[in-house]
């Protein structure tokens, strides 16, 4: 007899299994939680603010000349001799004269840090003349050996009243 009750029981308990213990599941209880009314926002209406009105920036305009002079007055007045460097040398750099000609200007600038003019120290600092007149240039040009009229190149760095008297632009 026993055998007889085994299909039957393992039939509902394939079926137990497969409706998924339905009988032994609790219910869930549903909760539902109201939430207040959404609060009404009344919008009130921001005129926007006026802008500002940019300030205008007058740069007072400056003529070619001043504009060389600020340039020109930017550029160093002093040196300090690295080693390997001679005065032809410092003369010949763009923020100094940019013409290697101009040398003795800083020489004889210079007379009592400079025993000899072909020799030079590191470490030693030396004034860099930005005024002088045309005769005293083209004398420092004639004595370092420039070809005649002894007249600078026209982009060498000379005080603007220099550049004006030579007629040349800025």
């Amino acid at each position: 007899m026993r055998k007889k009750w085994l299909p039957l029981v393992l039939v509902v308990g394939i079926f137990l299994v497969l409706s998924g213990c339905a009988i032994f599941k609790k219910k869930k209880e549903v909760v539902k939680v109201q939430q207040p009314p959404p609060k009404k926002v009344e919008k009130v209406e921001q005129k926007p603010k006026p802008k500002p009105k940019p300030k205008v920036v007058t740069r007072p305009t400056l003529t070619p000349m001043q504009e060389y002079e600020i340039r020109y007055s930017k550029l160093p007045t002093s040196h300090t001799v690295v080693k390997g460097e001679c005065l032809w040398w410092i003369a010949e750099y763009k923020n100094v004269y940019n013409d290697p000609f101009m040398w003795p200007l800083i020489y004889k600038a210079n007379r009592d840090k400079i025993k000899n003019p072909n020799l030079i120290y590191p470490g030693q600092v030396f004034e860099i003349p930005r005024d002088f007149s045309l005769d005293y240039l083209k004398e420092c040009r004639r004595s370092a050996g420039a070809p005649r009229p002894y007249l600078p190149p026209e982009d060498a760095n000379l005080p603007a009243k220099l550049r004006a008297e030579l007629g040349w632009g800025f």
